[in-house]
């Protein structure tokens, strides 16, 4: 990886093992024409790969190494992440116990398309989906059918294409045209969103976003954007920027009385990527699920609030009516008939077999004690942070409900989340107004980077269009945050930031990673990072006219 425009040490690193080469007379073991032949030593460190004799990367080398060598080059090569239980910008669970890590590794070779083969494997696919149904409040006399998937993204695309699908036959039995369908989200929609229209050639209309809307979608512009075009609305069970959970019941409301007046039926696909395991047990008396009508289908990450490892997610419709027949495929050459409706076949079952584990090893009470505890540390770092002076809370978890601005000296003891706005456990923060006027060389991205050098990774980044001049810090609060660790969490921060404080101005940016910076400056990253410009109804556009509108450019963080 160059370090600059101008110095490749890759090359410099060839020039100077040729070198060697040469002088030493040695050959390389990987080498056409020479023996090959691997060291077997009692040191993993003492093989073929050396100062003269780079690792491969590019290129399968001609012979290979011992087992435990390549273990030992791997293992070192990885030391280089960072530790995954300070990277506090991820929702993606990084703890996985060592009963279920069991479980993974006697499972690992199962492959969750092949149901002739792996009959027990997919019963425990089915008892997820029952469970997973019971939870979000679905009607058995509805029969509710789901799937497993690869994360959200693979979830919420089918959410869509099965409402697009639905509109299309509505439409094409009524004898109109089907050419222009359009959804709606709001601008805060995280990229996986987005993409399902793009892929799908659906219009994206994302609703503006702003501090009365508690920076997510504003429910009081819905009926600005739907028309009989609309194939449905993604609201999202809390927002990837500050954690608040969307209106879903408000939204249902508002679509109920616009069927009333036109008969256009809308329907609803609730993003519960992460609030999907986070409000039954922490906010039940929030309703969002399938006990609202309109609700048609629910997605959410087993990876993240589910405690799972990375890789799974799930998608359940509130009733098979919902999910068009000629979108579930049957599969005949496995030995057996099986129905597909997903995007992707075979894949590990491993996850699914986690996601049990956790099911019946935690039950309802073990899922209610972690995600309250998650929500408890999120409510004290929120509370120390605000008490500083120095910062400002955007996130609103730890205000008693109904309460959205900070006043000083107030604070709730009460370890019931329901006493609290509702919301996921993160943590969005910014300087405070004072800080900023009082210290105006300390720009905040400087507090993200300083961080880093401590090892955490917390994001400081823009929230959506029409706020994207505001820029946030954010932390989200998993299972795997101790006491301890929210105790020094807390410490660092105001040490970094009152360290900036005495400091001399200077641009912290001057120290990120020299490649971030470059593709930061080009076009080419600007133009990647967004998804295209915005209509007058914000669908996406050609990348080419991005700075002609306004709201062109954001990237979703998850």
């Amino acid at each position: 990886m160059p370090l600059s425009r101008h110095i490749s040490p890759d090359e410099l690193l060839r020039k100077h093992q040729e070198r060697y080469r040469i002088h030493s007379g040695r050959k390389f073991s990987g080498a056409p024409g020479t023996s090959g032949r691997s060291m077997h030593v009692a040191s993993p460190y003492i093989n073929r790969y050396t100062a003269w004799e780079p690792i491969p990367k590019y290129k399968l080398p001609i012979n290979g190494v011992d087992s435990k060598s390549a273990y030992q080059i791997i293992h070192d090569d990885l030391d280089l992440d960072g530790k995954p239980n300070l990277n506090l910008a991820s929702f993606v669970s990084t703890f996985v116990e060592d009963e279920s890590l069991r479980l993974t590794v006697e499972n690992m070779t199962k492959n969750l398309a092949d149901s002739d083969e792996y009959p027990a494997l997919m019963d425990i696919h089915s008892r997820c989906i029952s469970i997973l149904g019971s939870i979000w409040n679905a009607s058995p006399s509805e029969k509710p059918i789901g799937s497993a998937t690869t994360g959200s993204s693979e979830a919420i695309h089918l959410g869509g294409l099965a409402m697009k699908r639905r509109w299309q036959e509505k439409r094409k039995a009524e004898g109109k045209d089907t050419s222009n369908p359009n959804i709606i989200m709001g601008a805060n929609a995280q990229v996986a969103l987005e993409k399902f229209a793009r892929y799908f050639d659906v219009e994206s209309r994302l609703i503006p976003v702003s501090e009365e809307s508690s920076h997510c979608l504003d429910a009081s512009k819905v009926l600005d954007y739907v028309d009989e075009n609309t194939i449905g609305i993604y609201v999202i069970l809390g927002s990837t920027y500050t954690g608040h959970y969307e209106p879903v019941k408000q939204i249902s409301e508002i679509l109920d009385q616009y069927e009333a007046e036109t008969g256009h039926d809308i329907p609803i696909h609730v993003d519960g990527a992460s609030g999907g395991f986070i409000a039954p047990f922490c906010h039940p008396n929030t309703v969002w699920d399938f006990r609202l009508k309109r609700v048609h289908s629910i997605n959410t990450s087993g990876h993240k609030y589910g405690l799972v490892a990375a890789g799974l997610g799930w998608i359940i419709w509130r009733s098979e009516a919902y999910l068009p027949k000629h979108l579930i495929f049957e599969l005949k050459y496995l030995g057996g008939v099986e129905q597909s409706f997903t995007l992707n076949f075979s894949r590990p079952g491993s996850q699914v077999i986690q996601q049990y584990y956790n099911f019946i090893h935690l039950g309802q009470a073990g899922y209610r004690r972690i995600q309250r505890n998650s929500l408890a540390n999120a409510r004290l770092l929120s509370n120390v942070l605000e008490s500083t002076g120095y910062f400002t809370c955007l996130s609103e978890i730890h205000r008693k409900k109904g309460l959205h601005k900070y006043v000083p000296g107030i604070a709730d003891d009460s370890d019931d989340p329901e006493h609290y706005n509702a919301g996921l456990p993160v943590v969005a923060w910014r300087l405070s107004d004072d800080f900023k006027k009082n210290y105006p060389h300390v720009k905040q991205a400087s507090i993200s980077t300083m961080l880093r050098v401590k090892g955490y990774i917390i994001p400081n980044y823009p929230l959506p269009p029409d706020e994207a001049d505001v820029e946030i810090l954010r932390v989200v609060v998993r299972e795997s945050m101790s006491a301890d660790l929210l105790e020094q969490l807390c410490e660092d921060i105001v040490i970094v930031t009152e360290s900036l404080i005495s400091a001399d101005p200077i641009d912290m940016a001057a120290l990120a990673h020299p490649l971030q910076r470059i593709q930061e400056e080009s076009h080419f990253a600007r133009a990647a990072t967004s998804l295209g410009s915005l209509s007058e109804h914000g669908s996406t556009g050609d990348l080419s006219t991005t700075t002609k509108y306004k709201h062109g450019h954001y990237k979703g963080v998850c």
